[in-house]
């Protein structure tokens, strides 16, 4: 399985290295000053949830995929289809499950406070798209894991999904300036920058909308869809209002938000 992690790192870095490019030449809205200290804290957070997941977990979601198809478990196997239609419709049903994931992340209180850290961002870029709590890191590994045993998704269905998820997750919270004629194209097919950005907005109503990360069909097919943000991309505000703070943009105070009590007279959302 150490193959499936070279390639996901690769792909993590050729397009982190792309889109650093696009940001420089394209941006949707003017970096701000501090941006290298903010890459430290956001990438951190990425080496830390990596060691964390390494110490926890003995199986990863393709290991647990070869080893649930080799012993015939779960429920897509039992429809008898071919291999390519099992492999699409793992990669649906992950894509489906996580769309659900993310909802629930912003209905349960316990969940909203670790996955807080990844809204609390007053920028967006890239890093914004890695930037998740290691807590909520392993939740979602654990769900994944579980999706795996219960519906026997074939291992390139799994890892097709998570460098497809990992790459476009940094796609669209890229700050990058698509034509109006391409993006309203490629949103029939993938969750664009433009369509993801107005879920990091500061206005509660629309930071419940768009919470597709991969497929941008569901927003649409459950009602959560919405086309852009009320003040438009380059006047919204972005991140929540109780962490805007500066210091909370180190690695630490990243670690602890889950933990940190609003301030008096401010409002979360």
């Amino acid at each position: 399985m150490f193959l499936s992690e070279i390639i996901r790192l690769t792909l993590f870095l050729g397009v982190g290295l792309f889109l650093i490019m696009c940001e420089r030449f394209f941006p949707r809205r003017p970096a701000p000053s501090d941006r290298k200290r903010r890459w430290v804290g956001n990438l951190g957070v990425v080496v830390v949830a990596s060691i964390l997941v390494r110490l926890i977990f003995p199986f990863l979601p393709v290991a647990l995929a070869v080893m649930v198809t080799v012993k015939g478990w779960g429920v897509i196997p039992l429809l008898g289809l071919p291999l390519w239609a099992q492999v699409v419709i793992g990669f649906v049903l992950l894509d489906l499950a996580i769309y659900f994931q993310h909802r629930a992340f912003h209905v349960w209180r316990p969940l909203w406070l670790l996955h807080r850290m990844h809204h609390a961002d007053t920028f967006y870029d890239f890093t914004t798209g890695v930037r998740f709590h290691p807590f909520e890191f392993c939740l979602s590994l654990v769900f994944k894991l579980a999706l795996v045993v219960i519906f026997g998704i074939q291992p390139f269905a799994v890892l097709l999904f998570e460098v497809v998820l990992n790459c476009v997750a940094m796609f669209n919270h890229a700050n990058i300036k698509l034509p109006k004629e391409l993006d309203e194209i490629l949103r029939l097919f993938v969750v664009t920058p433009d369509m993801h950005r107005v879920h990091h907005s500061t206005d509660s109503q629309e930071m419940n909308r768009n919470f597709g990360f991969n497929l941008p069909w569901w927003d649409r097919l459950f009602s959560t869809y919405k086309v852009q943000p009320d003040l438009g991309h380059e006047k919204m505000n972005i991140g929540l209002n109780i962490f805007r703070d500066v210091k909370f943009r180190s690695l630490w105070s990243m670690l602890i938000m889950p933990f940190i009590k609003p301030s008096a007279g401010k409002s979360e959302k």
